[in-house]
């Protein structure tokens, strides 16, 4: 069982885990916080806030990937993340990773500090990006998705949800490794949201130790998505509860990185649960 991440920089433990990384989208348009952050300044600034809040790991975006949204080009993707990445670079020492599917800009991105590349595609959508990843020796994160977000909730059909899942993080891991990036350097993430019903996301969250079993650590990103507001019936301004109501599940369940927008009240959620887990349990019998 992998225990280690291994990023063109250095070694993560997951010890404390759950790790928490902190999502920084430097768009117009992402579903929770588009346009808050699409200033430089204000994108670095918001970084630096989540790092004071105990975020262990940096999510940089510039492509929103909700649901129905619109691609935009290499160039526009560059212009948005490429300045915060290379000016948090020089301010913190902790891990930066870019959410990105284009090979272009995950290179630019490592050769501007980041360390880690998140593809929300499993590798697929660019196939150069997997020779990035194994040319740079980044730490990557691959998640499972329908296809790309403009249409992945058109038709959201699997013969059988978890096993396709499990094989799609599974091949594309090999995938990855056959070209030569190292078995320490993958984390899997099996893409709620992405092409996913709520009752799917649902039977996800439910049995996180079957994608544990595949020996690669296990990043899950919940934070304010469309199935918790069809839960609770609530918009996503009114999502915080039922989102940390999930992040306290998956701590218990042994998830390794909590991807969220709210990391000070992550945090806080999985102290109390880890102090709970560890406390003393008495046999039925005694």
């Amino acid at each position: 069982m992998t225990t280690i991440f291994r990023t063109s920089k250095r070694v993560i433990t997951f010890e404390d885990a759950p790790l928490v990384m902190g999502i920084v989208n430097v768009t117009p348009d992402s579903f929770s916080d588009g346009g808050r952050y699409f200033n430089r300044d204000e994108a670095v600034k918001h970084a630096l806030d989540l790092l004071d809040e105990g975020a262990d790991i940096l999510d940089i975006g510039g492509e929103s990937t909700r649901p129905g949204s619109d691609p935009v080009s290499l160039e526009e993707e560059i212009d948005r993340v490429i300045p915060v990445i290379r000016q948090l670079s020089q301010l913190t020492d902790k891990p930066i990773s870019i959410d990105t599917t284009k090979a272009g800009v995950a290179k630019l991105a490592i050769e501007n500090g980041a360390e880690i590349i998140n593809d929300i595609s499993g590798f697929h959508f660019d196939p150069d990006i997997k020779t990035v990843a194994s040319e740079s020796g980044a730490g990557t994160i691959i998640m499972h998705t329908l296809g790309p977000p403009k249409t992945m909730q058109v038709e959201v059909k699997y013969h059988s949800l978890l096993d396709d899942i499990y094989n799609f993080l599974l091949n594309s891991a090999k995938d990855l490794q056959d070209i030569g990036v190292d078995s320490e350097s993958i984390v899997i993430d099996p893409g709620i949201g992405f092409g996913k019903t709520p009752d799917h996301n649902l039977e996800i969250l439910r049995n996180l130790p079957f994608f544990k079993q595949m020996g690669y650590p296990l990043l899950i990103g919940a934070s304010k998505k469309s199935f918790i507001g069809a839960i609770l019936d609530q918009d996503v301004q009114n999502r915080t509860e039922g989102t940390l109501a999930v992040d306290s599940v998956i701590t218990h369940l042994g998830v390794d990185i909590i991807r969220t927008h709210d990391v000070k009240r992550t945090r806080r959620v999985i102290k109390m649960t880890k102090s709970i887990l560890d406390a003393p349990v008495r046999s039925i019998n005694e």
